[in-house]
Order: C-alpha cells, then structure tokens, then sequence
C-alpha cells in the first residue's frame, strides 16, 4: 500500500488550493508565519535554512518586521520546502534522518551537502534527481 504524498507547501503552513494558487502566493510574498512554520515543520535552523534561500539573517530580520517575504525569496523558500519534503518521504516520514542526510556531504552530489545545493534551481533538481534514484534503489 502506498502511502499519499502530502500536498506541496504544507511545511510552510499553507492551505494548498492548486499550482496556479501557490504562485499567486509566493508573488505577493509569503508570510513570515510560513518561515517559521518551516522551522518547525523541518528541524533545521535559521542559519541553515537561510543559507539554503541565500537570505541574509540581517534581510530575514527586517522581513519579520515588515510581516512577510519578497516575492523572490520566497521562491526559494518554497523550492527548499519541496526538497524538504521530498527527503522526508525519502525517509518514511523520519524527519530527523531527512535532517541528517540533507546536512551530509553526498559523494553522488560530489560530495556537497544537500542544503548546499539546494541554493540554485540547478542543484535542487540534482538534489531531486538523486532522490528519485534512490527512491528506484539506484545510486549512482
């Protein structure tokens, strides 16, 4: 039996009401309520997750303020969460174990962590190729 896959943005607290909906979202900005319910949701610190996002703590700072991310940072903040989410159904659900390996350096990720990566589209959808093998039991 297969277990159903969450809806997307759920780690940050979102009701999911479509694609097309999330995008509206994340152009007017997300709120900061969604950074920290990722927070939460993941286990992974503010540095860690403001690394991810390339999101200065200072800028993260003055974002609380003003109650909500840009438009641009919260696209990352949303790519990120998906990977996330994608590595703890990896693990079953274990979101401790998911921490863990997304803080390891990967050799099939010449040997950078996956938090690293997930930086750039183009290494989040290495970070995603990755996990759909080993998902099929391939690894390299």
């Amino acid at each position: 039996m297969k277990i159903q896959q969450p809806e997307r943005g759920c780690s940050l607290g979102l009701k999911f009401a479509g694609p097309l909906k999330l995008v509206d979202q994340v152009n007017a900005g997300l709120p900061i309520k969604a950074w920290d319910t990722f927070i939460e949701f993941s286990g992974l610190g503010n540095d860690e997750v403001a690394e991810a996002v390339l999101l200065p703590l200072r800028t993260l700072s003055r974002r609380r303020k003003q109650g909500k991310l840009g438009p641009e940072e919260s696209d990352r903040l949303m790519r990120f969460s998906i990977l996330v989410e994608k590595t703890v159904e990896l693990f079953d659900g274990d979101r401790s174990e998911a921490r863990h390996w997304l803080r390891t350096p990967q050799p099939a990720l010449g040997r950078h962590t996956p938090i690293q990566l997930a930086q750039t589209t183009v290494g989040t959808r290495e970070v995603e190729d990755l996990i759909g093998r080993l998902e099929r039991g391939v690894y390299t």
